[in-house]
């Protein structure tokens, strides 16, 4: 058993995150809107940016233009979602007082930074239409990076062989 674990850690490469495999879909979470609350999982048919961030952060602020571009280039195939943990409304009326569109959850608690094995940020996954995580990138993130990775999980760019792995159940609010 301990060879079996030791050889799949040695075969599937490392998102950077302890609890994201590649190939598989991250822990769910509610998404609070104006409509009522929506789940990450309810995103599935799409590319879904997921991106941890805060306002203090000048690398995370300064990718947050790339990720309304990425909105504006892909329209309804790519959904967006960013997330904070910073105290209620802060991260809400920064994107406002700048006048940036994106949906904010406000992670108040930290648990689903926590969760995503997030210790630093910026932190950015981007999901297939399956819902399977197909790129993470830990640190900040250029523009080419994210068309790439968008270009992959719609399958626009060859991606590599899925892993086995078993999804992780349960919501987090």
């Amino acid at each position: 058993m301990l060879t079996a674990l030791l050889l799949a850690s040695l075969t599937t490469p490392a998102t950077g995150l302890a609890t994201i495999e590649y190939d598989a879909p991250p822990p769910n979470f509610a998404i609070p809107t104006t409509r009522g609350t929506h789940y990450l999982f309810d995103l599935r048919g799409k590319v879904v940016i997921i991106d941890f961030w805060a306002s203090w952060c000048h690398v995370c602020t300064a990718e947050l233009k790339d990720f309304v571009r990425a909105s504006q280039t892909f329209g309804d195939r790519v959904a967006i979602v960013t997330i904070s943990d910073e105290d209620p409304d802060v991260a809400a009326s920064y994107l406002r007082l700048w006048e940036i569109s994106l949906p904010v959850v406000e992670d108040l608690t930290g648990a689903i930074g926590r969760t995503y094995s997030v210790s630093k940020i910026p932190v950015t996954l981007v999901l297939d239409p399956a819902g399977n995580v197909s790129y993470v990138s830990v640190g900040g993130l250029s523009w080419s990076e994210l068309i790439q990775a968008i270009e992959r999980a719609q399958g626009e760019i060859p991606a590599t062989p899925p892993a086995a792995s078993t999804p992780a159940a349960g919501v987090l609010q």
